[in-house]
């Protein structure tokens, strides 16, 4: 067999096409695992290639794998044809990624940038044979449909049952609203500019190995030997041999670095496989691409650790045995940072945000933070920033904004700090979180996090980690600076006061009242009615009356829940809430706890004043029913699953706050055709309960304005704006 390095130009460019044969899977590839890793890996490309500097110095390609290819015989004349013997999921999809750039380059490049990436994915119509040779790539049966509806000119915006047609969507909508982007931290160049970086990225800066088999290849016994389950090496191991390598030329005492540096990072806690996000990586190369952003200070892909390394070590001005002690050191400095006192600043942060909030987005920082000495970096500039980057994460958590961007800006920080310089670094990092104002970065201030607690129902939409965190941290601080010598005992059990299934004992005042029983309801899972107990406590306290003397009454065993809770249990939480209300918890007692606690959560984690205007924060959607009505759908949107709901979740991702369209481009976002009454009836756009196209806009945090059916066209307007 013959392997060969060809970008997508090289293999799609010709009149060729690649079947995937009958027996082979289906396609499997997913947003989370595969297709949201490729773009960011592409869009990272992209954007090194809108870099001034990268006119010298144009960035490395970027390896997608290998593929492996049968050629097949066909007689002259007619397309040539190869069997995809192994690879077949990689080459499906970067044709529908190729096709996505494509028809956004149609609909906001420019004119002469189609054309190129037209003839990757289209054979001639007037050499195919038949319609299907028109397509480059030909998949397996059951996905011809799929590929055919995502491919086709007519194709959809990613809302359909097939993978094919939702990988084309997203690849679509993401190359969008990356090519429009006018948001704090977007990439340099207009839209016309981003889009050609990437055409060139996608056409000429990737690269696949390509493996020819010959005759007398066996297709079976290579297929199994390039997936047997083996041993791969990691991307440290890479690293390590090629430290090693280099320091032996310039001369360096190998085995002494060895000893000195290395052999730590031999051990077999560095190779143990933890979880980042939904995926399991070895420590090791976590900690090298978490070195990497923090030394290059720009986002380094993972699959590029080695790479970056290479070139760093190449151009870095530094000498391969200075580059092992440096990373020595750090490795030190990153294995610590999970072992930090609890109760320090330090250690707070990391269990808060990295552990509670799964934030570990923010490691590159943290460990340029934690890596200076004291006469470098004063302690209370280190405090400022870790503090002012817990506030500013911990305050769009607890109101669900979302934090996409958090990656970029946690670079933006890391050139902030650098620039400032370790003795002005937390003041740098202050300065860089409260100069934001799109809605992606904006630190939330007081009056939106107050605004949004006071009827957020919290139990439901945080996770256990995260909420149990909160009342953690509200513990602490009526425990005050030093407690009284311990700081609140962590995996405590999150606990409603009013019981969930409240009808059975705290009901009588207002079962059959429908409004009473409403607002009882919605007061359930908001923050001032939860609070902390340990598992032992918990089961006895259930749906317990309040009182003592209710518990009586109705015939139950023991003593009533405040009784329960002042006797067992050491927390000022519940001391204070037992002590304050003797004889009853209402929701009036529950709002006044809210704005109590809200003050508590304000203090621990402030915000300095802001300069200038605030800005509306988009927040992310809650669960079905956790709603209070058409009044709290300005503030967050909530979850959607009818027949719209591709508008729904288009609508949702928009930033911005008016957004004019078409019917035709209401259709394309939605997915789905329009119904006849919303050419024919305005209403049909505005009415919630009785239509599901109102209903998809409504819950998407938005309204319908300006609706003109002669022209056909709409204006959605987000619900905090004016019409």
């Amino acid at each position: 067999m013959q392997s060969n390095t060809y970008s997508p130009t090289a293999i799609f460019g010709s009149h060729t096409r690649y079947v995937v044969p009958l027996f082979q899977r289906p396609y499997v590839w997913n947003r989370d695992e595969q297709w949201e890793p490729l773009w960011q890996d592409v869009r990272s490309v992209a954007e090194r290639l809108l870099e001034p500097q990268t006119l010298l110095a144009p960035p490395a390609p970027h390896f997608l794998g290998a593929v492996v290819l049968d050629q097949q015989s066909i007689p002259t004349g007619y397309i040539a044809v190869r069997r995809v013997i192994d690879g077949q999921q990689r080459l499906t999809t970067l044709q529908l990624l190729l096709d996505a750039v494509r028809r956004a380059v149609r609909s906001h490049g420019r004119s002469e940038d189609e054309p190129a990436l037209r003839i990757l994915v289209r054979n001639e119509a007037q050499i195919a044979g038949d319609a299907s040779e028109i397509f480059k790539v030909w998949p397996t049966d059951r996905d011809r449909d799929g590929f055919r509806a995502a491919m086709g000119e007519d194709g959809v915006l990613g809302q359909g049952d097939s993978p094919l047609v939702r990988a084309h969507g997203f690849f679509f909508e993401e190359i969008t609203r990356w090519a429009l982007d006018d948001g704090e931290g977007a990439p340099g160049g207009s839209p016309q500019e981003r889009l050609n970086a990437l055409v060139r990225t996608v056409r000429d800066h990737l690269r696949l190995v390509v493996i020819d088999l010959e005759p007398g290849d066996n297709a079976q016994v290579i297929f199994e030997t390039l997936n047997h389950r083996g041993s791969p090496l990691l991307a440290a191991d890479l690293i390590k041999n090629l430290l090693f390598q280099v320091a032996e030329q310039q001369g360096a005492d190998v085995e002494r670095m060895y000893r000195d540096h290395w052999a730590p990072l031999d051990g077999d806690r560095w190779r143990e496989e933890v979880s980042q996000g939904r995926r399991m990586r070895p420590r090791i190369d976590m900690f090298f691409q978490v070195w990497l952003t923090m030394r290059l200070r720009r986002e380094v892909l993972q699959d590029r650790l080695f790479v970056e390394f290479r070139e760093l070590l190449a151009t870095g001005g530094t000498t391969a045995a200075a580059l092992m002690e440096e990373v020595a050191a750090d490795a030190r400095v990153y294995q610590g940072m999970a072992d930090a006192p609890y109760h320090s600043v330090e250690g707070l942060f990391h269990y808060r945000v990295v552990r509670a909030l799964d934030t570990a987005v923010v490691a590159p920082l943290q460990l340029w933070l934690m890596r200076w000495d004291e006469s470098d970096m004063p302690e209370e500039q280190r405090h400022l920033a870790l503090g002012a980057l817990e506030s500013w994460i911990v305050r769009r958590s607890l109101c669900r904004a979302t934090v996409k961007d958090i990656n970029r800006l946690v670079v933006a920080l890391l050139r902030a700090v650098h620039e400032a310089g370790p003795a002005q670094a937390g003041t740098a990092v202050q300065r860089e979180l409260k100069r934001q104002t799109a809605s992606s970065r904006y630190w939330i201030d007081d009056d939106q996090l107050r605004t949004i607690l006071r009827t957020a129902p919290l139990y439901r939409q945080l996770t256990r980690p995260r909420m149990r965190m909160l009342l953690e941290a509200v513990e602490d601080s009526l425990r005050g600076p030093w407690g009284e010598g311990q700081p609140c005992p962590r995996q405590l059990t999150v606990e409603h006061v009013m019981p969930q299934q409240w009808a059975e004992h705290w009901g009588e005042d207002v079962l059959g009242d429908p409004e009473a029983e409403q607002a009882r309801e919605d007061h359930v899972h908001v923050l001032g009615n939860l609070t902390l107990v340990n598992d032992r406590l918990n089961p006895a306290l259930s749906n317990r009356p309040w009182t003592d003397e209710t518990t009586a009454a109705r015939g139950i065993n023991g003593k009533g829940k405040r009784s329960l809770l002042l006797e067992h249990s050491t927390l000022k939480l519940n001391a204070l809430l037992a002590v304050g209300h003797e004889r009853e918890w209402t929701e009036t007692d529950i709002d006044q706890r809210t704005e109590e606690l809200i003050d508590h959560i304000v203090r621990i984690w402030p915000r300095p004043e802001q300069e200038g205007p605030g800005t509306a924060v988009v927040m992310e959607n809650t669960a079905v029913g956790e709603g209070h009505g058409d009044a709290d759908r300005s503030a967050a949107a909530v979850d959607h699953h009818g027949k719209y709901r591709g508008l729904w979740r288009w609508l949702r991702d928009r930033d911005g706050d008016r957004i004019p369209m078409d019917f035709a481009q209401v259709a394309e976002a939605a997915g789905v055709p329009l119904p006849d009454s919303a050419y024919n009836h305005s209403p049909h756009w505005y009415s919630y309960e009785g239509s599901a196209l109102g209903r998809a806009i409504r819950d998407a945090g938005w309204r319908a304005t300006k609706v003109n059916l002669d022209a056909r066209t709409v204006c959605f307007v987000r619900f905090d704006q004016e019409g």
